[in-house]
């Protein structure tokens, strides 16, 4: 090959180089403009989620057309702002907040919730649930919800509180007696009781009562009986008395412990007792003398008198209501009735100052042949009906100061009588 010829392929491949070189630089400066023209008109987008920020810059028309671009699944609970359907402007900011599931407890029933808000009460208001202001709620209300994925709702209720005697209503979500008074700040003494059991369930409309026990020292001063001694005297007349030393009530200091209950007295014991004065006896002298013999004239005189006396006496009109007569007494034991023993004495209604006007109101000396027996109304109740061994059956009418317990005091119509009588244990039955 001749040299011209060499040189001209030289120049034809120079030139096919040139013109490819040229075509591929055109090719790129066109992308390069394209690229630059599509990078241009893109828009930039930031979403934020759960304090991150991440920018976007993308040709989607919507919010919806991103996410799916960016392959983003939000759920049905979350909270997106703007919404799916609206349109992208270069510059916008998405913000995307993910639901949690919640359990809610109320009273012990629970029920799940998805919400995005993180404080209690948003959280409560989200999921439609009311609550009053004595209800308890964990966490508490205003609080942030935290990483806690449970909300507790102990749901308030009205109870009785009775505190010595003192009566409030409180509302109250305890579930123990013993809890309840916790909360209340009820302090017990020592000898404070509560009526219901500690471990027992308060209920709705319920009531808790604690009883104040107090535990006092009384210390009082009482009189006591004097006792009427008898002495016979052959200076007087037999049937005639005379006063030889009056009589003086004694007095007694006595201890007692009192139990008081909500302020009132429930029970007394004696603790103890000191004379503080003894009682002075009265003595009563008793005639035996016996009178001089009367003539044969004044002897019928005696007994037309004693016969006329007896008549008066049958010829009186028996007393109406309750009084027994004596007139014709039956000491038979009747059958039935509640039986038991007692001690019984003797009392008259001629006895200096005394009335003759019975508990009941039986007037005794209009009625000196009444079967009437004086009682402790604890024992024998007043108005019933009594048989008495040896005395025969008789009213409780009366009631007497020494008469307590298993006691009992007979009346007969004379002094003589009730001193004969003296002491003694005999079989009773109350009849009605």
């Amino acid at each position: 090959m001749s040299t011209n010829s060499k040189e001209q392929e030289n120049s034809r491949f120079m030139t096919g180089k040139k013109i490819i070189m040229s075509i591929l630089t055109i090719a790129l400066f066109a992308g390069v403009i394209t690229y630059a023209v599509y990078e241009g008109t893109k828009k930039n987008v930031t979403l934020s989620e759960g304090g991150e920020q991440t920018e976007f810059r993308t040709h989607a028309d919507t919010v919806g057309e991103l996410l799916d671009e960016q392959e983003i699944a939000v759920g049905e609970h979350d909270d997106l702002s703007p919404a799916k359907d609206e349109q992208l402007e270069d510059g916008a900011s998405i913000e995307w907040k993910k639901a949690r599931q919640f359990t809610i407890s109320i009273d012990g029933e629970e029920s799940k919730v998805w919400s995005t808000k993180e404080d209690v009460d948003a959280l409560l208001a989200d999921a439609g649930i009311e609550l009053s202001e004595h209800d308890a709620v964990t966490p508490a209300r205003g609080s942030e919800i935290g990483d806690t994925d449970t909300v507790n709702i102990e749901k308030a209720y009205e109870v009785a509180m009775i505190d010595g005697g003192q009566e409030s209503k409180i509302w109250t979500t305890s579930t123990t007696v013993a809890d309840f008074l916790s909360k209340q700040g009820i302090k017990l003494g020592k000898n404070d009781r509560v009526e219901q059991g500690m471990d027992e369930i308060v209920k709705p409309g319920s009531s808790v009562k604690v009883v104040r026990v107090e535990k006092v020292t009384d210390v009082v001063e009482e009189s006591t009986d004097f006792t009427v001694q008898t002495k016979k005297d052959n200076s007087l007349l037999k049937g005639k008395e005379k006063v030889v030393q009056n009589g003086e009530q004694g007095k007694v200091e006595r201890t007692y412990e009192v139990i008081k209950e909500d302020g009132k007295e429930v029970k007394r014991k004696l603790q103890d007792e000191k004379v503080v004065k003894k009682p002075i006896n009265k003595v009563v002298a008793v005639g035996t003398k016996a009178p001089a013999p009367a003539k044969a004239v004044a002897s019928n005189t005696t007994k037309k008198a004693v016969a006329s006396n007896t008549s008066k006496q049958q010829a009186a009109p028996k007393s109406s209501g309750k009084v027994v007569q004596a007139s014709a007494p039956r000491n038979e034991e009747p059958a039935g009735g509640k039986e038991f023993y007692v001690t019984a004495t003797a009392y008259t209604a001629s006895c200096n100052g005394c009335s003759g006007i019975t508990a009941t109101g039986i007037n005794l000396k209009a009625n000196p042949g009444a079967k009437v027996i004086a009682v402790d109304p604890s024992v024998i109740p007043l108005g019933s009906k009594v048989w008495v061994e040896g005395y025969g059956t008789a009213i409780a009418g009366d009631t007497g100061g020494a008469i307590k317990g298993n006691k009992i005091d007979i009346f007969v119509p004379t002094k003589d009588q009730a001193y004969s009588f003296g002491r003694k244990k005999v079989k009773i039955k109350i009849l009605n």
